[in-house]
């Protein structure tokens, strides 16, 4: 775990801070309406606060994911965990090593944002499809959310990427 470990509940926010610029009317939500058949009526009368409750806590899974996909030296230590765990010193040794060598590699803004980008390209827009093709919705409606998708996890990516700390193992 990380020893700044509240950086997945600030990069919680961000899909419900895109969401709120990203699908408001002025922007892409009168097109969003329309790609699904709602009315502003449609939208009324929810209980927002279990709708936000439940968004935030999915966006801390989203951003634990991609903690583990934008930052490499994180499948390192997920092939040592095990051992470490079970009190093998040499791995734990070996880890520490190769963190202490490797471990800001790769660890910028930058980086982390061209994975979320990769990881909405190749695997967002292909579930977002095969679910909207079967839904009889059409291409307006699957590159709004991949658009949505793209720019929230390419911001969590980068600022995970760049954030994210461990403590080093004794």
């Amino acid at each position: 775990m990380p020893s700044n470990f509240y950086m997945f509940f600030l990069t919680a926010l961000i899909p419900l801070a895109v969401g709120a610029f990203y699908y408001s009317p002025k922007v892409l939500g009168n097109a969003w309406m329309a790609a699904n058949g709602f009315t502003t009526k449609d939208l009324e009368g929810d209980n927002m606060a279990k709708i936000f409750g439940i968004s935030f806590i999915m966006g801390i899974l989203i951003s634990m994911t991609m903690g583990g996909i934008a930052i490499h030296q994180s499948g390192v230590a997920q092939v040592l965990f095990g051992a470490i765990g079970e009190g093998n010193q040499e791995a734990a040794s070996d880890l520490a090593a190769f963190m202490e060598k490797y471990g800001d590699m790769h660890r910028t803004f930058g980086h982390g944002a061209l994975h979320g980008a990769f990881f909405t390209v190749f695997f967002i827009f292909p579930l977002i499809s095969i679910n909207a093709l079967f839904e009889r919705r059409g291409w307006k409606y699957i590159f709004i959310h991949t658009g949505y998708w793209l720019i929230t996890l390419t911001l969590i990516g980068g600022v995970l990427c760049q954030t994210l700390q461990w403590n080093p193992l004794s």
